[in-house]
């Protein structure tokens, strides 16, 4: 009888794991510096319970290597009863049921250009963990990448560290989601209301203004095609279809919440009405960036509670930006380290907030060169779960021996705000996007 090998090592991992949790316990009772009559019973317990996973992790260890030397046979040998050409699989994965067996998703690209090349299927594809599946069908869409690799793409999207990741996640299962806005403040006459009171009066009752919002999730992709070459080269392999397509779509979906049209994309806040767009001074020069400009940015700014306000800008305003100052003091410090308290990014710090600058503002005069936001204040709709569909083939382009690689991500956006907000006190609007207009 065949002994599944996946099967074998998934018994082993989950013996592992119970042995890690009753090791922990022996441990943390072996620390004591005494021990009740009842703990020192239940340490020898679990001493036994050690002993015997330690003995059956060792006896699923020597069955795994007698199939893996079986599998590094047939790759040696030739034909196999798999059917063909063997393929060796030898497995070094702790998590079989999230990688399938397969120790790297370059391990696991090579394997399914063997399996559509060959005609042979790696025994890995054969007996798939759960959340894994081949999706090939007659129409040869390709295999579903395990849930491993799925969930480090999405991972490398939304790092905490970049733009995207400052925005208010609003997760779906569906293609739509729905949100619900609330766009009153403490000082307005709608909405929930606080009030003083004297003695034996009626309280009067207010309730929340609510205002039900559907958006809709586009369809943002990336389609690499990979030679024979990258194949056989694991490390750029690895680099090219995680990182640099994580990163792709990491810019062109921010991309779409900065100025997208909410046409068959993300409504971006440079093209929504809730942007207020500051005026240039008199008189001021095309292509520039003055203290009042700024200045008067920030007292445009409605900042969410516990938000994250910051600028960002175009490196084309840094000659600008260098040579502002408010008194004898700098506006712009471009510091690029941590200060106590925080993480600053390496933009620095202007006016007390901090500062980034990327390749999605405008370049340096033009309306969206420089923009304030509070990214806390967009609401961007995705996928529940790690919504990426990873999937290979290499049918589209046979004949040229490539193999084709495609990301698919749902993702859509806009600002919870529909317009500027009234001030409590003044007549200047407020909102979480300010930006400069164009300098004539």
């Amino acid at each position: 009888m065949r002994v599944d090998i996946k099967q074998l090592r998934q018994a082993r991992a989950n013996k592992a794991k119970d042995g890690k949790t009753v090791l922990e316990q022996l441990n943390a009772l072996q620390g004591k510096p005494t021990l009740t009559e009842a703990e020192t019973a239940q340490v020898g317990e679990l001493e036994s319970k050690v002993d015997a996973l330690e003995a059956e992790v060792a006896e699923l260890d020597k069955q795994i290597a007698v199939e893996e030397k079986k599998l590094r046979r047939a790759s040696l040998f030739g034909s196999t009863a798999l059917g063909g050409p063997a393929l060796a699989t030898v497995v070094n994965d702790t998590d079989p049921a999230r990688t399938a067996g397969f120790k790297s998703l370059a391990e696991f690209a090579v394997s399914v250009r063997n399996l559509q090349v060959n005609g042979v299927a790696d025994p890995r594809f054969a007996a798939a963990a759960s959340g894994y599946q081949q999706n090939q069908g007659s129409s040869g869409e390709g295999i579903l990448v395990p849930t491993e690799w799925r969930e480090q793409i999405w991972s490398l999207v939304f790092d905490d560290n970049d733009l995207l990741g400052f925005c208010n996640p609003e997760p779906t299962q569906g293609n739509t989601v729905g949100i619900v806005k609330d766009e009153t403040t403490p000082w307005g006459a709608a909405g929930v209301q606080a009030a003083w009171r004297s003695e034996g009066s009626q309280m009067i009752a207010t309730k929340a203004a609510l205002t039900p919002t559907i958006m809709q999730l586009h369809e943002l992709y990336a389609f690499v095609l990979a030679t024979q070459e990258i194949l056989d080269d694991a490390p750029r392999l690895q680099n090219r279809i995680l990182t640099q397509a994580a990163r792709a779509i990491r810019w062109k979906a921010f991309e779409g919440v900065v100025n997208g049209d909410g046409n068959g994309k993300p409504l971006g806040f440079m093209n929504s009405p809730a942007l207020i767009t500051v005026a240039a001074e008199a008189g001021q020069a095309t292509g520039t960036i003055v203290t009042a400009n700024v200045l008067k940015m920030m007292a445009r700014l409605f900042e969410m509670p516990g938000g994250s306000p910051q600028w960002l800008a175009n490196r084309d305003t840094i000659p600008q930006l260098g040579t502002m100052t408010i008194g004898n003091n700098a506006a712009w410090l471009p510091i690029n380290q941590a200060l106590s308290g925080g993480a600053i990014r390496k933009g620095g710090i202007l006016l007390g907030e901090q500062l980034s600058f990327n390749e999605h503002c405008q370049t340096v005069g033009t309306a969206g060169d420089l923009v304030l936001a509070d990214l806390s204040g967009y609401a961007l709709a995705t996928k529940q779960g790690g919504g990426i569909d990873f999937a290979a083939s290499i049918h589209l382009y046979f004949d040229q021996n490539l193999t084709a690689f495609r990301w698919i991500f749902r993702v859509g956006g806009q600002p919870y705000l529909s317009k500027p907000i009234p001030p409590a006190k003044g007549n200047n609007s407020k909102s979480h996007f300010v930006a400069l207009a164009t300098r004539p």
